[in-house]
């Protein structure tokens, strides 16, 4: 068992909350539910506990964690509600650098993916650049809304991961 994994096996349910409840945005519910699981054998224990608690959700609670993402390129730099861990992934993509026509772009397809699924467009923007995510935005919009649902929900997965591997690398630094 790694420092980590026991330093989160030492953690009161509070501390586990906010060591793990910024993973997913906006949703401390997710790391309040996969305490219970404790102690955790590693850190893929973790990791599946968590993913664990989204998965047993209902289908309300999975749409509230896709609606609590912000629409990517639309409020970064403007919006103070937008997360730190936001602020730094759409940033880590180029986001916050676009040229005016890009940005008209983006907004535009915000607003069309919203209008037919009710909910932001969500892509781990870590693993993608602005091209690459404009394309996504285009190709998902013929999805449907269930597989529009699924696809978010595995992206939330790749967000999830990254920021949880962030979460042991802090744990495992000497105190």
């Amino acid at each position: 068992m790694t420092d980590a994994v026991s330093r989160v096996n030492a953690m009161t349910k509070d501390a586990f909350v906010a060591a793990f409840g910024p993973i997913y945005e906006c949703s401390p519910w997710i790391a309040d539910a996969a305490f219970a699981q404790a102690p955790f054998a590693d850190t893929a224990a973790v990791a599946a506990a968590l993913r664990g608690v989204i998965a047993a959700a209902p289908d309300e609670a999975k749409l509230a964690l896709v609606r609590e993402h912000p629409e990517l390129a639309r409020r970064a730099g403007v919006d103070t509600t937008l997360t730190d861990a936001s602020r730094a992934e759409q940033a880590s993509a180029g986001l916050d650098r676009l040229t005016p026509v890009e940005y008209a772009r983006f907004n535009a397809l915000n607003d069309a993916y919203r209008a037919r699924f009710e909910m932001p467009f969500v892509i781990c923007v870590r693993l993608s650049d602005k091209d690459f995510i404009l394309s996504e935005m285009e190709r998902r919009g013929a999805n449907t809304p269930e597989e529009e649902l699924a696809t978010a929900l595995g992206e939330i997965d790749k967000i999830a991961a990254l920021r949880c591997a962030e979460v042991f690398r802090r744990l495992e630094e000497p105190s």
